[in-house]
C-alpha cells in the first residue's frame, strides 16, 4: 500500500469513484447529487481536464478525465 502523497491536502478534494476500492458503491449520498463527507478523494493536481487523484481509503493513485470543456 502506498503512503498518502505528501502534497495531499484535505482542502483540495474531488468526488470521483475510486476504480480500485469502490468504497462509495453503497452510499446513498454518493448515489445522489450531494457531496459525501466520507467518500472524497485527494485532488493532487490537474492538467487541464485531467485530474490527478489519490484515494484516502486504499491510497490508489490514478488520473481521471473530467470531460470538462470536451466538445
Amino acid at each position: 500500500m502506498l503512503p498518502i502523497d505528501p502534497q495531499a491536502d484535505r482542502a483540495r478534494r474531488a468526488w470521483v469513484d475510486c476504480p480500485r476500492c469502490r468504497d462509495n458503491r453503497d452510499c446513498d449520498t454518493c448515489a445522489g447529487s450531494g457531496t459525501c463527507t466520507a467518500h472524497w478523494r485527494y485532488l493532487l493536481a490537474h492538467s487541464g481536464r485531467i485530474l490527478h487523484l489519490q484515494c484516502p481509503t486504499c491510497t490508489h493513485l490514478w488520473d481521471h478525465d473530467s470531460g470538462f470543456g470536451k466538445r
